[in-house]
């Protein structure tokens, strides 16, 4: 069975525009599928938007191949939102990644944002997922392939 995760749009960028190979146990572990990267149309939305933004290295040439490889190894996902209360992120834009995570019930949200980084002690104390860096969920993924 595999891992359910939620991966936030800065994570995305190192993963499939930057090529980080910082996280390549994590692309190894959506290839072989023992990860399931879920988001919902408006995350898709907000990552569509981004491969816009002037400074980064993405231009025509390469957009459809960034698309076509998020769209390979994260799946879209419209859940039912949960009656369960989340902490706030001061970060409004970020909320919908903690939603996602919620209702989803995903294991873990690994993010880059601070905002969000933030209220990891908040979920987990409420039982919901853990939120971790991509550091973090590198070294736990390393250190135990099987039993995350």
């Amino acid at each position: 069975m595999s891992l359910k995760i939620v991966l936030d749009t800065n994570v995305c960028l190192d993963l499939f525009a930057f090529h980080d190979p910082r996280w390549t146990p994590i692309m190894n572990a959506l290839a072989d599928k023992s990860l399931h990267a879920i988001t919902r149309d408006d995350c898709r939305e907000e990552w569509l938007a981004v491969l816009h933004y002037p400074h980064l290295p993405v231009d025509d040439q390469n957009r459809g191949a960034i698309v076509a490889s998020f769209d390979e190894f994260i799946s879209v996902q419209n859940f039912p939102a949960k009656q369960l209360r989340l902490p706030i992120c001061t970060d409004k834009d970020d909320q919908k990644f903690l939603e996602i995570s919620r209702d989803a019930e995903v294991a873990v949200l690994v993010s880059k944002d601070k905002a969000l980084l933030k209220l990891a002690r908040k979920t987990k104390a409420l039982g919901l997922f853990s939120i971790e860096t991509p550091e973090q969920f590198v070294t736990r993924l390393v250190a135990n392939p099987q039993g995350l």
